[in-house]
């Protein structure tokens, strides 16, 4: 196959041939379509790489781990090109750390937030062996330190900071204000952290 010879502007990967036809690393999305129909989702592999590689470079020289949102695209196929690269994930539920699992996701690089965290999925994790927990509050502290030593583990925990600050963006969407459900009050964190050094389930590690 030639490949098309003009790359859109900022979209390095994506071209259209001289018949005005777009490709994405080379191959027609027209072909695409044609062989699996509409609508369909393609993405670049090489687009990932390159965004993750770009990444790492930010945080070149720092003792950091970047980690992909499942969140944003829990696709096998998007995550297999993540954990073979060899990335992070950030995880919200027990079925993300399924599907992380299963396409080879190394546990130490698995990072479990959110607020709704069951008991269950606490155990499961432990029991994977994540890299860390980040508690959303001092009762999932609680809860936390009691999964662990009923299996007899400890878990290694970072604690989320709700800092008061307005990100002047969609309500729906804000994290970081006081009213909002996610993470420990900023004038709470040093006594929570306190707390957190205390329990013999707790390892605090970031």
């Amino acid at each position: 196959m030639t490949l098309p010879s003009s790359p859109l502007p900022g979209h390095p990967h994506i071209a259209r041939s001289a018949s005005g036809e777009l490709h994405v690393e080379g191959v027609a999305l027209a072909a695409l379509a044609s062989e699996h129909g509409t609508p369909l989702f393609v993405y670049s592999r090489q687009w990932m790489l390159d965004a993750l590689a770009a990444y790492r470079r930010g945080f070149e020289g720092r003792d950091a781990t970047v980690c992909y949102a499942m969140k944003a695209n829990s696709s096998l196929g998007v995550l297999r090109v993540f954990a073979e690269a060899g990335c992070g994930f950030d995880i919200v539920s027990g079925g993300e750390l399924r599907r992380a699992l299963a396409v080879g996701a190394d546990p130490a690089g698995i990072i479990f937030s959110g607020v709704g965290k069951t008991r269950t999925e606490m155990r499961q994790a432990l029991a994977a062996g994540i890299a860390c927990f980040n508690v959303e509050s001092e009762a999932e502290l609680a809860v936390l330190n009691e999964v662990a030593l009923a299996a007899d583990q400890r878990a290694r925990i970072s604690i989320r900071i709700n800092p008061n600050v307005d990100p002047k963006t969609h309500p729906y969407i804000s994290t970081g204000l006081k009213g909002n459900k996610f993470g420990v009050a900023h004038d709470r964190a040093v006594e929570v952290y306190r707390r957190a050094a205390s329990l013999p389930g707790i390892d605090v590690v970031g």
